[in-house]
């Protein structure tokens, strides 16, 4: 039986196990909204913008291991898409993204809402195809899905004109794929594997910095039994978070620009160096002609194109972490650092990074603390960019795997709300908290309207400073503390809530963080709380620009006054 390219389209998503499309529709795609309803196995979500659309993709594809797919009209609904698109892209996550075009006759003819989003997305997608045969549409998805999973992991666009989505084919859905330009490389070369398990065996200052590859790869067990087995500290990357337990031992926080000074202390003495799925990017790095001077290098990653990239590698291993690590677990020797961990307590002791001061005023570490505490860190905890992002990572412990879903390599300000939407979508069983800053959350802050229409039940946390956060604590650092245009007026986030149909409450007393997160978390629905936070609080520590990792600058201690004799 033939059928339309809307229905091909529907019926191959189908096949791909798709349960949720994060849309919003318009006149080229019109065909296939008008298909919808004859699947109803399809969830779609009404956004209230393209670019959420892909982020809500993106959050749902992180939180579940699938693929996400976005759907948006031709021209200024395709390019909302493209930040959405380069924000996976950076952060590996797979999506499908499906755009409207005009019909085959006026492509080219600069017809209404005519756009070459194949030309624009080429940079920040895996692979991206204009339809222009409905005989080819399911070969095509089929291929995208493939693509978008396979390897590292990203996002893959497929353009469809009106009037493919009109036309009738044949539907037969491809058994397999066959592409022998892309094979992904999944299992290390054993000679290689070999000599990265003498060189872990002879260390004395080992350290691992795990990354999201580890995530992705669900290589959580094979990471533990690699740290436990070799006694050998875990310091993550800030995509990395939730691939290794928190609270464990052997766990050494998070390095880079905001990360703990005595990770970055261990960074910088280590002898051998096990990176797994991350990609030395300058936020992990400093300044990387003196990034880790006194270390062997190995690094696994499926991308052979990051392995030698950045940072200078001894062992370079490509393939699947997973696959990896369960081969390198087998040549380990067990082993202790005992001289090794006492210097890293020491460094713990002298640096301390996550204790929180006392202070009259609301601190926003204590309100992420406090989040922790009351959901015992069992939650999805999705963020937005800037301060509110490095003190969700510093101050609430992660022991769920996964458990962090932000935006790393493109730090995209306005992830956040659309990102626990994706989240709570994937996974409706778990709590979901998104940490949100005043400037960030009204970025996005119509998805409010989403939430309450479909009832999708997050609870949302707004460090509200009165300012841009974070460029604000740049210019009081780096320029004399002159604030051009990083200071934020209003609005009343309760009422704004109120007036989409969410339960809000505002918080200025510390003493009522507890309750209100509390009240929060039992309410049956969404939830938002104005946390209005201490206005000039910074994020420590930080490593100036152009300056190496253990060169960052922490948090101040008070001065001690001594009393007049």
């Amino acid at each position: 039986m033939k059928k339309t390219g809307a229905q091909i389209l529907c019926e191959s998503l189908i096949k791909e196990g798709v349960e949720v499309i994060f849309g919003y529709p318009g006149g080229t795609v019109l065909p296939l909204y008008d298909t919808l309803p004859q699947y109803p196995q399809l969830r779609h979500i009404l956004v209230r913008h393209e670019q959420c659309a892909a982020h809500a993709a993106d959050s749902y594809a992180r939180a579940t291991g699938k693929a996400g797919v976005c759907l948006a009209t031709s021209g200024p609904g395709a390019t909302n898409l493209v930040t959405g698109i380069a924000n996976a892209c950076l952060d590996s996550s797979p999506i499908v993204a499906i755009t409207g075009q005009v019909a085959t006759p006026f492509i080219g003819k600069d017809a209404f809402q005519e756009i070459d989003i194949t030309g624009i997305t080429l940079p920040i997608t895996k692979h991206n195809h204009l339809v222009l045969d409905v005989g080819e549409l399911a070969r095509v998805v089929k291929e995208a899905f493939y693509i978008a999973q396979a390897g590292k992991p990203g996002p893959v666009l497929i353009d469809i004109p009106r009037d493919v989505f009109q036309q009738e084919a044949e539907f037969v859905y491809p058994e397999k794929v066959d592409l022998p330009g892309y094979k992904p490389t999944l299992f290390g070369h054993p000679a290689q594997i070999k000599r990265a398990a003498e060189m872990t065996n002879g260390a004395v200052r080992p350290i691992i910095i795990a990354g999201r590859g580890v995530i992705i790869s669900q290589a959580f067990a094979e990471l533990r039994e690699l740290a436990e087995k070799a006694q050998i500290p875990v310091i993550t990357t800030l995509l990395g978070i939730g691939c290794f337990p928190e609270t464990h031992v052997l766990s050494f926080g998070m390095l880079g620009m905001h990360g703990m000074a005595y990770a970055n202390k261990a960074v910088d003495n280590a002898d051998v160096i096990i990176a797994i799925g991350m990609r030395f990017d300058d936020r992990a790095t400093g300044i990387v002609s003196a990034f880790a001077p006194r270390a062997s290098v190995i690094h696994i990653d499926i991308d052979p194109a990051e392995i030698g990239k950045n940072v200078r590698v001894d062992v370079p291993i490509v393939g699947d972490v997973k696959n990896i690590l369960e081969a390198l677990n087998k040549q380990i020797v067990p082993r202790d650092h005992i001289d090794w961990f006492n210097q890293l307590d020491q460094w713990r002791q002298e640096h301390p990074a996550i204790e929180i001061r006392d202070s009259e005023g609301l601190l926003p570490q204590y309100v992420i603390r406090q989040i922790y505490e009351v959901t015992q860190g069992n939650a999805i905890i999705v963020t937005g960019v800037g301060q509110n992002q490095m003190w969700a990572a510093q101050f609430f412990f992660y022991d769920k795997p996964n458990g962090l879903i932000s935006s790393g390599g493109l730090g995209t300000m306005g992830f956040e709300l659309p990102g626990a939407v994706g989240a709570k979508v994937g996974r409706p069983d778990e709590t979901v908290w998104c940490i949100a800053g005043d400037g960030g959350f009204q970025m996005t802050i119509q998805e409010l309207a989403t939430i309450v229409q479909e009832n999708i039940d997050v609870k949302i946390a707004i460090i509200n400073n009165g300012y841009l956060g974070m460029v604000r604590q740049w210019q009081e650092l780096f320029y004399k503390r002159r604030y051009v245009h990083t200071q934020l007026s209003g609005p009343d986030f309760v009422k704004i809530a109120e007036a989409y149909g969410l339960p809000a409450l505002r918080v200025k007393d510390k003493r009522e963080v507890t309750s209100a997160i509390e009240k929060a978390m039992e309410h049956q629905g969404p939830f938002l709380i104005d946390f209005v936070v201490e206005p000039e609080e910074n994020v420590f520590p930080i490593v100036p620009p152009g300056a190496t990792l253990v060169q960052a600058i922490e948090m101040p201690k008070p001065e001690i006054v001594t009393p007049s004799s």
